[in-house]
């Protein structure tokens, strides 16, 4: 299963908003900060996801093979300056460069669709590319 972001880049440096396909949601993401971690949303390539559980998070993924990158995670989070580490956001709607509402609606869609290849054994991907005007 191969899963897709096309993101804008927000030229006040706000945020990073995109959207993912099989357009399930939108998301939400820090800004391009030149991969720093913890400050900048991760670069831009094809990833494989993992499922996740943790009891504060419960069921979320994580981003395998970031470069120059661990612990990059799918969870929820409705604005990305003051929840996110570099971590991808999943929500219903956005709001503005970086925010979103509906961030556990997301999430569950997103768990939902990829379920049943995360049961096949399968590998999921998930394809982050600038969004073209």
């Amino acid at each position: 299963m191969d899963l897709l972001i096309l993101r804008t880049y927000d030229p006040t440096g706000s945020g990073t908003n995109g959207d993912l396909y099989l357009r399930i949601c939108h998301t939400i993401e820090l800004p391009w900060l030149d991969n720093m971690r913890n400050h900048s949303c991760i670069p831009e390539g094809r990833y494989e996801l993992e499922p996740r559980f943790t009891t504060k998070r419960k069921d979320h993924f994580e981003v395998l093979k970031v470069p120059g990158r661990d612990g990059i995670l799918v969870h929820t989070a409705n604005d990305a300056l003051t929840q996110l580490r570099g971590c991808i956001a999943p929500v219903t709607t956005l709001t503005g460069p970086g925010a979103g509402t509906g961030s556990k609606a997301a999430l569950e869609r997103l768990n939902a669709c990829t379920a049943m290849a995360f049961q096949r054994e399968q590998q999921v991907y998930l394809t982050i590319k600038q969004q073209k005007p």
